[in-house]
């Protein structure tokens, strides 16, 4: 049994078919959510790079604290069970993390180059890393973990111009020509055009994905190994595209545009195609599932739930709470039926009917917005001193909403 990670960084769920998106082209990508189990509520922990991965590859939930010396990694943990595992990348900091030395392969690709968009598809840095994966696929060693993170959707937009300007209507303003990504925020009197033209500069970007995932897919499913081979397609971090005045990285504002991410999990065999999972789901689930994958005895975790049980017919666990930390310690909590996230003041937003966070209703749910800040506490007391399955369940307006 195999296993490919393919972590794609900056990728905005919105823009994609299988999360609702009508305006841009992703025949691939549509076509892998129909072979998968699709995940509606898969939220990071964290955006900061050192504790996601922390989760990925060691379980532990990014308030957690730092784990002990003697607790193994993902990679170490699979090195038992005789999996071959390799490390491929373009982000310096993920080649770089104290973690990826655990694996037994590590495959650099020299960032970006250049900031001007490419003449040809097979010039950009998505194409470069597609034809990386696709070398080291057709002459890998069994069974092997290949996790790939890709970072040219918050380093460079090189797509082709005509991949943006294939999403100009008429009379819309010439999209921007510049492979530079934005990190920004807007004034509140922006030109509405600029921000048009940046959707459509990203949905190139998005455009140029689905083309190299479909090469990539094409190889994968002509390999001999295919049937035994599980894929994993998620996201590291979102990409503010203007929603809340932010462009890009900008301050990390625990909004949804950048903590909902797409995950897309292709079993062998297709087990569990055609389905899809509203249970809130983070990156340490990641690492319990691909441990459950090859039944491999995974050390304590305050939080990691495997996905397998949702389409093999096992007892599955569920949580009613996610919680995340960005960078500057901000904070915030998703429920089934609300996003808190505290900030000066405090926002509330109603889920899943506010699906872009426009409407706050803190001032209006003060009582619901104070015991979420609450039941945040607690989890991040109870990460650092235990496990959140001995947390009592939140109430039925807090999980459910008001009837």
């Amino acid at each position: 049994m195999n296993a490919i990670c393919l972590v794609v960084d900056r990728l905005h769920a919105s823009h994609l078919g299988a999360y609702g998106n009508a305006w841009i082209e992703t025949p691939c990508l549509d076509r892998l959510a129909a072979q998968s189990l699709v995940f509606d509520r898969a939220l990071i922990d964290s955006p900061r790079l050192d504790r996601l991965y922390r989760s990925y590859w060691h379980g532990l939930h990014a308030m957690c604290p730092a784990p002990a010396d003697d607790r193994p990694s993902l990679a170490s943990l699979l090195r038992t069970a005789d999996v071959h595992t390799a490390l491929l990348t373009d982000d310096v900091d993920v080649a770089r993390h104290p973690l990826a030395a655990d694996f037994d392969e590590l495959v650099e690709i020299d960032p970006p180059w250049t900031s001007q968009t490419a003449e040809q598809m097979d010039q950009t840095q998505l194409a470069r890393c597609c034809v990386e994966i696709i070398r080291w696929l057709e002459s890998a060693r069994e069974p092997f973990l290949l996790w790939c993170h890709l970072g040219s959707l918050g380093t460079t937009w090189d797509a082709p111009l005509t991949y943006r300007r294939a999403y100009v209507e008429p009379g819309d303003p010439t999209p921007p020509d510049v492979a530079d990504v934005p990190d920004r925020r807007l004034p509140p009197d922006h030109d509405p055009d600029e921000r048009l033209g940046l959707a459509q500069a990203y949905a190139g970007q998005v455009t140029l994905l689905d083309t190299c995932l479909g090469a990539l897919l094409e190889c994968l499913d002509g390999l001999p190994s295919a049937g035994q081979t599980l894929l994993s397609l998620s996201s590291a971090r979102g990409f503010p595209l203007g929603e809340h005045l932010r462009v890009g990285p900008c301050d990390d504002a625990l909004y949804g545009e950048l903590v909902q991410v797409p995950w897309l999990l292709r079993l062998p065999d297709q087990r569990g195609r055609l389905t899809r999972s509203a249970s809130l789901v983070e990156p340490t689930d990641l690492w319990a599932t691909l441990l459950d994958y090859w039944s491999v005895e995974p050390p304590p975790s305050p939080t990691a739930i495997s996905v397998l049980p949702q389409v093999d017919g096992r007892p599955s666990a569920d949580r009613d709470r996610l919680c995340m930390i960005n960078g500057a310690g901000r904070r915030a909590i998703r429920t089934p039926a609300w996003h808190l996230r505290l900030a000066d003041p405090p926002e509330l937003f109603v889920k899943p009917d506010d699906r872009w966070e426009v409407n706050d209703v803190a001032s209006r749910c003060r009582e619901v917005a104070e015991c979420l800040e609450d039941a945040l506490e607690q989890f991040e007391w109870t990460v650092q001193t235990g496990t959140v399955a001995d947390l009592p369940p939140l109430d039925e307006v807090l999980r459910n909403g008001f009837e």
